[in-house]
């Protein structure tokens, strides 16, 4: 039994409900003879990874949807790195950030292994092997700069797909040896569309207003396919029929991190920053990735700040500490010094 976001994954160019400009655009991609590397980025649930997967299945056939995950080592000096790797016949799919500071290793020895192989199926469409990169926005500049040379030397035997929700961490060089397409979220009408169509196919009981039901659910996902699907999946699960008031559900490390914004704006006081140490401690180690607790308190700070000033200094420092977040290694650090930073510009202006 799978998951109705992995069930309905669209295949085919022609099943994707929305941004048929860009559709079109990676169907002219796929037929020209010359493919070159993709950069697709855009936000979170936006459709990069449906978009560059449907893009494969035109290019190669169904013989991309044969995948395996095999788990490669790594020998770094005295240590060895185990990684996995998604592979089919045609194309590979990795998540070199996995590896922290050491997704160097995996981009020198793994890339430049598959990029030396010629193609031995002489029937295939395309005699290149495509490679997938996960958070490419998370690679580290030594990844990247290891990236550009494999781009420029092998570009005969390989071609390379880079999704990453934004290009603002992305070296110039990469960025200009790519196509870039950029994959907006969609709109609020567009994910009721595609709810609308799941909940006939799934049979899924919704009384009142159809599509005021479906928007409440479009809406608290914050424009996240992805995440509605799964709301809407997790509700119907648990209520007979869908209705206006039927409860929606709140994620419990975004539920922490709202009353975390509560405390720091009622109590500015430096016990107050020891307790929030101690929850940004416990959401890192839920898996809580720290930019997403950095961004996500920021907008709830904005929610109960009243004063213009104020809301564009918690923005600015939101901005500053986000960059160290992405320099540095310690990201407890840096989320302790937003918190602190912020009960300053509350305390002042």
């Amino acid at each position: 039994m799978s998951l109705w976001v992995d069930k309905y994954r669209p295949s085919t160019l022609s099943q994707l409900d929305y941004h048929q400009d860009v559709s079109k655009r990676l169907e002219a991609l796929a037929s020209s003879g010359d493919f070159p590397h993709l950069l697709v980025y855009g936000p979170s649930g936006a459709g990069k990874k449906t978009r560059v997967l449907v893009l494969l299945r035109e290019l190669f056939g169904a013989g991309v949807e044969k995948m395996k995950i095999d788990v490669r080592t790594f020998q770094l000096n005295s240590r060895k790195l185990e990684f996995n790797v998604v592979s089919s016949p045609y194309h590979l799919e990795i998540t070199p950030s996995d590896l922290g500071n050491n997704d160097r290793v995996v981009i020198q020895d793994l890339l430049k292994e598959v990029a030396q192989t010629e193609q031995v199926d002489f029937s295939g469409k395309h005699r290149f092997k495509v490679v997938v990169i996960n958070e490419a926005e998370s690679l580290s500049r030594d990844a990247q700069a290891a990236l550009r040379r494999t781009m420029e030397k092998y570009s005969k035997n390989i071609r390379l797909v880079l999704i990453s929700n934004t290009t603002s961490n992305i070296i110039a060089p990469i960025r200009s040896r790519t196509l870039l397409i950029r994959i907006a979220s969609p709109h609020v009408d567009d994910i009721v569309g595609v709810l609308d169509t799941l909940c006939t196919k799934q049979q899924v009981s919704i009384a009142d207003d159809r599509t005021e039901v479906l928007q409440r659910i479009a809406l608290q996902s914050k424009r996240n396919l992805r995440r509605a699907l799964l709301l809407v999946e997790a509700l119907a699960m648990q209520n007979e029929t869908l209705t206006k008031s039927t409860p929606m559900i709140e994620l419990d490390w975004e539920s922490v991190i709202k009353r975390l914004a509560r405390d720091i704006y009622k109590d500015r006081t430096v016990s107050r920053i020891s307790q929030c140490r101690t929850v940004c401690y416990e959401l890192i180690s839920h898996c809580i990735p720290p930019r997403i607790i950095l961004k996500t308190l920021a907008f709830e700070l904005l929610h109960l700040v009243q004063h213009t000033k104020q809301q564009e200094a918690i923005i600015e420092t939101a901005a500053v500490f986000d960059e160290r977040l992405s320099l540095g290694t310690k990201s407890i650090y840096h989320l302790e010094g937003f918190i602190a930073k912020s009960m300053v510009v509350i305390e002042t202006l």
